[in-house]
């Protein structure tokens, strides 16, 4: 690897130890606190991404990284206004920063951080073009049912309809998660067809971090759910909904050592 390559490498482990600590801190904030862990868990988690992705495959393919994370910041835009494809609700005001039309902007660097890993993830698992992306989607929504519900308790957004999501999580409309995999299946789709165009990879360690950081954010959220937050339901539901992605990565990494 090139050595302004492995000092990106480098970058990438270091943001992820720190979101790592960040989130490790976020049970013990309340108030402004917790909003600033917040912002930045998700600023470390999208710096470990595109710091890993440009390290891998190159600054272009980093830079589509962020173009196609704005298909994210739209579908937020366009749900908060009309409702599709999430549902309707709406964001606290002065709590994560600048917004556009009432959504934050660091919404856009959230989906970087959260479906970066679970693209590359998929990657491993799976070589199929097909099943990665749909694996991926998969993987963002099991990652959104730690996410929404433990947003929604912190009061960062709600939802107009409180009353029909799953059993112990119905202020949040079970089409939520619909329009969540149909989001991450067009973003992961684009990411397919990006990944042809960006120079070719650079395979030492390219699963390490993301790996890393998909199995932290799955067994480590199942834990804060569960003993931390008070969110059994979240707990148990992102545990099986990550663990679809999760499992076969343990697989696939159980099978390399051997």
């Amino acid at each position: 690897m090139p050595e302004h390559r492995s000092a990106l490498f480098e970058l990438s482990v270091a943001c992820a130890v720190l979101a790592v600590a960040a989130q490790i801190g976020y049970p013990l904030t309340s108030g402004d606190g917790r909003d600033r862990i917040t912002i930045a868990v998700v600023l470390l988690s999208t710096g470990t991404a595109l710091a890993h992705a440009s390290a891998t495959r190159g600054l272009r393919y980093a830079v589509g990284v962020v173009l196609v994370s704005g298909i994210g910041l739209l579908a937020e835009v366009v749900g908060t206004a009309t409702g599709a494809p999430f549902g309707c609700y709406g964001y606290a005001v002065d709590r994560l920063g600048p917004a556009l039309f009432g959504v934050p902007l660091i919404v856009a660097t959230t989906w970087i951080g959260g479906m970066y890993p679970a693209w590359v993830v998929a990657g491993a698992v799976s070589r199929r073009t097909t099943a990665r992306i749909t694996l991926t989607a998969l993987g963002a929504v099991g990652w959104d049912l730690f996410l929404d519900p433990q947003m929604v308790a912190d009061g960062q957004w709600t939802w107009c309809d409180a009353g029909s999501g799953l059993p112990g999580l119905e202020q949040i409309p079970s089409v939520n998660y619909l329009g969540w995999f149909g989001v991450a299946l067009v973003m992961a789709g684009l990411l397919a067809v990006w990944e042809r165009a960006a120079p070719a990879g650079a395979p030492v360690s390219g699963l390490a971090v993301p790996g890393a950081m998909f199995v932290w954010t799955w067994l480590g959220s199942a834990l804060a759910h569960a003993v931390f937050l008070g969110l059994p339901y979240s707990a148990c539901y992102g545990l099986v909904g990550m663990g679809v992605l999760g499992v076969p990565l343990l697989v696939v990494l159980l099978r390399s050592r051997r």
